[in-house]
């Protein structure tokens, strides 16, 4: 029920996104999903990709700071209130969402949110619980 992410730290300067594009692509990873966030000085990076070992590996081959967490990625209905359902569960049960990210496959089909929350177990069972579908790792980086 968990998907593996990796993060970048980035210095926030001109190019530096590109090289990490490239080293990935020099692998062979395909990413699946992505946010940046940034500050002045620095950014993060947050990859799902389709082999994240490789991913890491490659990165750390080439001098990048990386880490790797666990998320959570939930299938919502692609129309209004569908996040909203989620995040009135998350409320109700006292679970913090740290961050998320969101992207839609195709028009018209689900959208998937990538979830980072403070208490990663209980807002499984309580997504669960909600009958919300929750994706698979091997799913998320096979998409």
């Amino acid at each position: 029920m968990k998907v593996e992410q990796i993060s970048v730290f980035l210095e926030n300067k001109s190019g530096r996104l590109a090289e990490v594009s490239d080293v990935l692509a020099k692998a062979g990873i395909n990413i699946r999903a992505l946010s940046l966030a940034d500050t002045t000085d620095f950014g993060i990076l947050r990859l799902i990709v389709n082999d994240t070992e490789k991913a890491k590996q490659a990165l750390k081959d080439n001098g990048y700071t990386v880490g790797k967490t666990e998320v959570v990625a939930v299938e919502v209905e692609d129309r209004p209130g569908g996040l909203a359902r989620i995040l009135d569960v998350m409320k109700d049960k006292e679970i913090n969402v740290e961050y998320m990210y969101a992207f839609v496959q195709k028009s018209g089909g689900n959208a998937i949110i990538i979830f980072r929350f403070d208490e990663l177990e209980k807002a499984i069972i309580e997504l669960q619980k909600a009958g919300i579908k929750i994706l698979k790792g091997e799913d998320v980086h096979a998409l």
